[in-house]
């Protein structure tokens, strides 16, 4: 609560007037966890959002042109996944813009949400459309102290109409991911939610 107070001029959620609700992953793509979200979200019909860590397209980029064949929207989340609140402003740009060159999109979601206003400025300075994208539930997939069923539970407890839900494909988070994804999918779905990119 306290960041969107801090940070109203990014997006915190989208529309609460439409059952609708926005999946986005972030850190990939990676061999095996990225494939399996891709697997889920062909079988449930459903399309999202990756923040891909450009050193992962870089590393995979058989797999980033899958993200793309497959009709879902990707964003940049940096070259190498900095933490904007301990990495100086010339240094953030310089990567952001490294991931920004492979991926030409106007959507970006700093690791770990933390940015600092100066941050803030220069990317709408340089990119006046970039839309910087934070979120109003967290699976807490990346949590290694969290169950499975945790994770399941953070999402369908806190999503409402225009949700903007995280989760990770990553590895760290695979064995909560492979639990909560296609549940909570199928919750949102059964509860009358469309899925959208963002």
């Amino acid at each position: 609560m306290l960041l969107k107070w801090y940070y109203p001029s990014l997006t915190w959620h989208k529309s609460r007037d439409e059952k609708a609700i926005y999946l986005t992953f972030d850190d990939g793509p990676i061999p095996d966890v990225t494939e399996f979200v891709l697997k889920t979200l062909k079988d449930q019909q459903v399309k999202a959002t990756f923040f891909c860590i450009g050193d992962n397209i870089r590393k995979h980029p058989d797999l980033y042109q899958q993200v793309l064949d497959e009709g879902h929207q990707v964003g940049n989340h940096t070259y190498n996944h900095l933490k904007g609140w301990k990495t100086d402003d010339a240094t953030y740009m310089d990567n952001f813009e490294q991931c920004q060159q492979l991926t030409g999109t106007d959507l970006f979601r700093p690791p770990y949400g933390r940015i600092k206003k100066s941050q803030v400025r220069k990317i709408k300075a340089r990119y006046p459309e970039m839309k910087i994208i934070m979120w109003d539930v967290l699976s807490g997939d990346f949590d290694l102290q969290l169950s499975p069923e945790s994770c399941y539970h953070n999402v369908n407890k806190y999503v409402e109409n225009g949700s903007i839900i995280v989760f990770h494909d990553s590895l760290k988070a695979f064995e909560r991911l492979q639990y909560a994804l296609p549940r909570s999918i199928a919750d949102l779905k059964s509860n009358g939610y469309q899925f959208r990119t963002l």
